[in-house]
């Protein structure tokens, strides 16, 4: 059961626009046709991103050593602020939740590299019991929000009565490389975003259900993993000397309607549901035209994607954080007894997560 979520923005916000001229400043130098690739800002749709360093610290030219420092000590100061708010959420629940009910936390990251991983970290900022359990899921790229809540829910699955965090720390500005004039990295400048979340979920007999302020709790009652045989260079990271270089296919949409879509219909069919029964459309906004191959894929309405879009539009792709910001829309705008959402993202592997979730009766 998922039972609250708690959400934490970097401090430094960018209008599209700015981004742009950022952009035409960093790469102009090295296209001859530059204002023929800058509409990619205006074409992704997003209005505004937050980021972890003011804009002059990426001119600056940091080296991967310095990006990384800057990863570790955000990723702590950040996650602990998510991690509070989803435990005294008022929205989510009436009375503040103590660490030390939380028998598991779930790190889910891609954007830096941390050992001990940045879960232990937080344990020693905030009072969590020394003997919670640390799972750091790394790799999953946009693709980890929804496999973080996967995995904490099989957690949940075989514990029912404890209680688990599931923490996404995603600074995908700090991975931007000053020397790198690809367009990959150029059309990472246009989309990517960071963003922090903690969703908590428990088991079905937890005594912290009783603090629930929602009248329907999502409950999660199917999870599928796919992965795409030997497709790497769909999505990922190449590590070179100066960092983590993005690699983003331009494929990616043909991949939804070709791949993904029998995969979503095996999904619901194997469970006996279908497209037409699905309530809400909770998925990961990689970008338009991701979300369009959704749509036309699955035979929604575009308005099955107004949430996704919105929060695109408000924050960017913040990687594995982006689902769980549209999860979160969804539940402040009121979700109905007995429907059924369901859950998609996609990241490197290449590969899917797919959740059919039920809104049960709660508070």
């Amino acid at each position: 059961m998922i039972l609250s979520i708690g959400k934490s923005l970097p401090p430094h916000c960018l209008l599209q626009t700015e981004a742009a001229t950022f952009a035409k400043r960093q790469f102009g130098p090295h296209f001859k046709n530059i204002d023929r690739l800058l509409p990619v800002f205006q074409s992704a749709e997003i209005d505004k991103r937050y980021f972890a360093m003011p804009l002059e610290w990426y001119s600056s030219g940091p080296t991967f050593e310095e990006k990384n420092e800057k990863y570790v000590s955000l990723s702590v100061e950040y996650a602990k602020e998510a991690v509070l708010d989803c435990l005294n959420n008022p929205f989510y629940v009436n009375e503040m939740i103590d660490c030390r009910d939380i028998d598991a936390i779930f790190f889910v990251s891609t954007t830096g590299i941390s050992t001990p991983s940045i879960e232990a970290r937080i344990m020693n900022v905030l009072p969590f019991s020394p003997h919670t359990k640390r799972i750091p899921i790394w790799g999953l790229g946009c693709a980890g929000g929804a496999a973080g809540i996967a995995r904490a829910n099989d957690y949940c699955l075989a514990h029912p009565d404890q209680a688990v965090l599931v923490v996404n720390v995603e600074l995908c500005s700090l991975t931007f490389q000053h020397g790198d004039f690809s367009k990959s990295n150029l059309i990472g400048t246009a989309l990517f975003a960071d963003g922090i979340s903690a969703v908590l979920l428990t088991g079905e007999s937890s005594s912290l259900l009783r603090r629930s302020t929602m009248p329907s709790i999502p409950d999660i009652v199917a999870t599928r993993s796919t992965l795409m045989k030997d497709s790497e260079d769909v999505m990922g990271w190449e590590v070179s000397n100066e960092g983590l270089h993005v690699v983003f296919s331009k494929s990616i949409p043909a991949i939804v309607s070709s791949w993904l879509e029998p995969n979503v219909l095996e999904f619901l069919t194997i469970h006996e549901k279908t497209t037409q029964e699905i309530d809400y459309f909770i998925a990961h906004p990689g970008g338009t035209k991701v979300l369009t191959a959704y749509e036309e894929a699955l035979g929604f309405d575009k308005s099955m994607t107004e949430v996704s879009r919105n929060v695109l539009k408000e924050y960017g792709n913040m990687s594995s954080v982006t689902v769980i910001y549209v999860l979160d829309q969804f539940l402040r705008n009121g979700c109905e007894h007995g429907n059924l959402g369901l859950m998609a993202a996609l990241g490197p592997g290449f590969c899917s997560e797919l959740l059919l979730l039920e809104w049960k009766k709660g508070a």
